[in-house]
This record gives C-alpha cells, structure tokens and sequence, in this order.
C-alpha cells in the first residue's frame, strides 16, 4: 500500500463521520461526548505514550477555546512566539523555544494547514511520516474496552478529528517542539485536545451560541463547556463575554483552583496595523497579548511583574508577531487575476455573531475603498446549520451598517462542492452533510427564497459547486468593478481559494511552459 501524502488523505477522509452519524450525534444531545477523553487517552496508550498524556507537557502548551476567534488568537500568539525563535533573538539558544506549533482548524485548502511549525503547514513528506506513523501504531496494537463500551471508530481508528489530534501531538513530540498551541475543537471539558494535563496557559476567546447539540442552547451552558480547559494553577485568560457567562467562567476557575484574568483591549493596539483585517481583530490580538506575556514569564524570557501590564508599550517582538500574523479566509481581500476590476472579500462566518462581523467589516471596507460605486455580489452557503437564519443576520448587518438594504445586485448560493466535473479536492472531500440535499440543492433554494424576502431586488442565482460560482461573479461583473462577498461555511471560503489558487497556478505553470 502506498504510504504518501495522497494516501493519507485518502485515508484520512475515510474516518470522517458520515451524516447518519452526524445526526445520531445530534439526537443524543450534549452528554453524548463525554466519552471522548477515556478514548483518546487509550488511543494515546495504542500510539506509544503509555496511557501517559501527561508526557505532553514537554510542550509547553497553550491551550485555546471559545467560539469566534479561536483561529486568529491562535494565529496572533504563534505570530508573536516565533519572533523569540532563536534565529530572531541574542538571548541564549538554550532559553528560548526552539519552535512553535499551531494546531488548528479548519483548514482552507490542505489538511497539513492544520498542523503547523513556526508558522508553516508541515510538509507532504512529514504530514505521511507521522500520519502513517499513528496508523500502523495502531493497526499493531490491540484496543482495551474504555469503561465498558466499545470507542467510538470507524475501521478501528478515531474519527477524523481526533485522528488528526493524534497526528499532530506525535509530530509535535517527535519535533521535539518548543511551544505548541493548540486550538480546541468543540466545546472544552469534552474537547479531545482537553487530555493536556498541565499546559502553561490557556485561554477563552470570544463566546457565542452554537454547537447546541453537543454544548448546550443557552450562553452560560457554552460557558460550562469552554471552561473545561482550565487547569489548576495555570493561568486563565478570556476576552470580554457576557455577564452570565463571565460568572460561569470565574466559578468554574474558582472551582479547579486558578484564577481567571478578563482581558481588556490593549490600547497599544490602536497604533499597529495587525496582520489580521476587521476592527473587532483587537479583542483576539489583546487576548493573545495576555496569553503571550504570561507564557514566556513562565519561560523565564518576559518579567512577570511588568509583561501584563497593560498601561506599557509593548516590546518590539509582539509589535512584530501582531503585525505580521496571518490567517487565511478571515476579513481577507484579494485582487482577481483574470478580472483585474473585481476584488474577493473572504470571510467565514458560520454563528450568528460571526456572520454579524462578517457584514461589518465587508460594509467598512468597501465604504472606505476607492471602489465605492463598485457593483457587489454575493457569494454564500452553510450547509449544516440554519442557513437561512445566518442570510437574514447578514442582510440585515449590511442594511444598518450601510443605510442601504439592497447591497448586493446578485446573491449566488452554491454548496461546498468544490469543482463542477471533479467534485471536491480530496483535502476538502466532506461527507457530514445529507447528500440527498445536495444533490437536489435544497439548502441553496431556501437561502434564495429568504433573501428574495428581504430583498426582492437582488437577483439570486442557485449553483451546484463553487467554481460554478466563481465563474458566474465574474460575469455578472463583466469587466465593471466589482466587489464580491464570499461568507459563510468556512469549507465554503476555502474551497473558493482553492479554486482562484488553483488557477493561478495552473497560469504560472503555463507561463512557464512558454519561456
């Protein structure tokens, strides 16, 4: 059998949960993942770290959980990390972290994004080594019953993301890494990241409502979950929340014996011109300030007296990290290069909230461009959640912001489909939606018939994959300016980059042929 990076990702997506499971989950409701930790500590065991996840403390880990902005305040801290590198600082090699992981979801065009060193995907090469690496531990070694129930697998192996977690803390290991930061995926106390036993940090970004079914429908249910990754005597951080969820977080660092710290935003901040776009960028970037100041005390590198003092500048090397972070399809613009007229503004938004933020920083961009007579279009879906819900917040976000409640001339909703003939690229192959609705394209129906509802104007169109979608802006534009929306999914932002990447590569590989 072959054992290369096509392989793996063959492989991989054969332990993705298809819908019918998906669903099952769903009916079982919150309680249903509690069996999540007790089977990842065995995989652990089956993968050679003896029952043992404390053995990933080496790592010096940050741990990082919350509802929007996981990924940018991940992003922001790895950023700032690595400016201590030992290639970047005079002090001694010896203290400083010889590397920073991220650990992160989802990825946008390959499943190596989401396991990181120093700011770069590993490569094929080291994502199959390690991959196949857990594999065969795994197929060699025989599993124990977990307080009597048979793990949760498919093929005698964990699902898809705990498969990946298992990939990237064995890489981590076997890297013999400085600091690994690690994104939670769901939730907190039930999180499979949340075998970490003593990280140095953790943190909670940003709270919102979703993943009802596994977290709970009310804000302060949400709270009781993220709240799981604290640690006794490690320090807490959490952006500004809600009142009711404040005081569930600081019961809950009270009860595991730590105390938890609000970040406020950083007035350094107003003066930096982050490497992340949207205003609301400063709340995830003072969060990952915190976070950082209180590590590398830890580390021996920062004094603990003044690097969480919020009423200092900020040393050259966060300014650094902040400025040149980079995470993609967040608040990100880029020019077409066939349409040279027409910009892509791509940004995931798949809560409520988010969706909501997503519609201000496109409305405040576009105000402030030199392109403000520039047609708009939009391009969305969301598969699996309430999609028309998410349309609506979004219509009406750009409505209050602009004055305006006609926006976008043209509305295109397609599925996640990548490629029209092709299908998906194998990295983006996604099994947990009903095929039956995306074969008959009901969700993409719905969403034009509740934006007809509140803008009869806009012309909507209802396509079949993303690249339909991409070449059907580019009409509708017809060489006018144009500004082009794509929100939603974040399978739906990352498959749109896959496809305007992939034809400029496919360019340069033909301009090349030509010299």
């Amino acid at each position: 059998m072959t054992r290369d990076y096509n392989a793996a990702v063959q492989a991989l997506n054969s332990l993705q949960s298809n819908f019918s499971a998906v669903e099952a989950i769903r009916k079982q409701g919150p309680g249903w993942n509690k069996r999540a930790l007790p089977e990842m500590r065995e995989w652990v065991r089956r993968i050679g770290y003896q029952h043992k996840p404390s053995d990933f403390d080496q790592l010096n880990l940050i741990h990082i959980a919350g509802t929007k902005g996981k990924g940018s305040t991940s992003s922001f801290i790895s950023s700032i990390l690595s400016q201590y590198l030992p290639t970047q600082r005079s002090i001694p090699a010896e203290r400083l972290p010889t590397s920073v992981g991220l650990y992160t979801s989802p990825h946008l065009r390959f499943v190596r994004e989401r396991i990181q060193i120093n700011n770069q995907p590993i490569s094929e090469v080291t994502f199959a080594k390690y991959f196949w690496e857990v594999w065969e531990r795994l197929e060699s070694t025989p599993p124990q019953a977990v307080e009597g129930e048979e793990p949760r697998n498919v093929q005698g192996k964990p699902v898809y993301f705990h498969y990946l977690t298992l990939v990237a803390l064995h890489c981590y290991m076997q890297e013999r890494l400085g600091t690994a930061v690690i994104e939670c995926g769901i939730g907190g106390e039930y999180d499979t990241t949340n075998i970490l036993e003593r990280p140095s940090t953790t943190g909670i970004t940003s709270l919102g409502i979703d993943h009802v079914a596994m977290l709970g429908d009310t804000i302060e249910s949400i709270a009781w979950h993220k709240a799981g990754i604290f640690k006794s005597g490690v320090p807490a951080f959490t952006a500004p929340q809600p009142k009711s969820a404040i005081e569930v977080l600081m019961q809950r660092a009270k009860e595991c014996g730590t105390e938890l710290r609000v970040v406020p935003e950083h007035p350094a901040l107003r003066e930096i011109k982050l490497g992340l776009q949207g205003d609301f960028q400063r709340i995830n970037a003072s969060l990952a300030v915190a976070i950082c100041a209180s590590h590398l005390s830890r580390l021996g590198l920062l004094q603990a007296e003044t690097s969480l003092d919020f009423s200092s500048s900020l040393p050259q090397e966060f300014i650094s990290g902040l400025e040149s972070a980079k995470l993609g399809g967040r608040c990100e613009t880029r020019p077409d290069t066939v349409q040279k007229t027409l910009t892509w503004y791509l940004d995931g938004g798949h809560t409520l909230e988010s969706i909501e933020l997503a519609g201000r920083w496109f409305a405040c961009t576009t105000t402030t461009s030199t392109n403000q007579n520039a047609i708009k279009i939009l391009i969305f879906n969301q598969q699996t959640r309430d999609a028309p819900a998410l349309a609506r917040r979004l219509h009406s976000t750009l409505a209050s912001a602009t004055g305006d409640s006609h926006t976008f001339s043209h509305v295109i909703f397609c599925t996640n489909t990548t490629y029209t003939s092709a299908g998906y690229k194998p990295d983006l192959v996604s099994m947990n939606s009903s095929q039956a609705d995306i074969d008959t394209l009901r969700v993409q129906k719905d969403l034009a018939e509740a934006w007809r509802k509140v803008d009869a104007e806009a012309e909507a169109h209802v396509l079949g994959s993303i690249e339909e979608a991409v070449a059907c802006a580019r009409n509708l534009a017809g060489g006018r300016e144009a500004s082009v929306l794509i929100t939603g999914s974040l399978h739906l932002v990352g498959g749109a980059i896959e496809v305007l990447e992939a034809e400029a590569e496919n360019g340069l590989e033909g301009n090349k042929g030509d010299l």
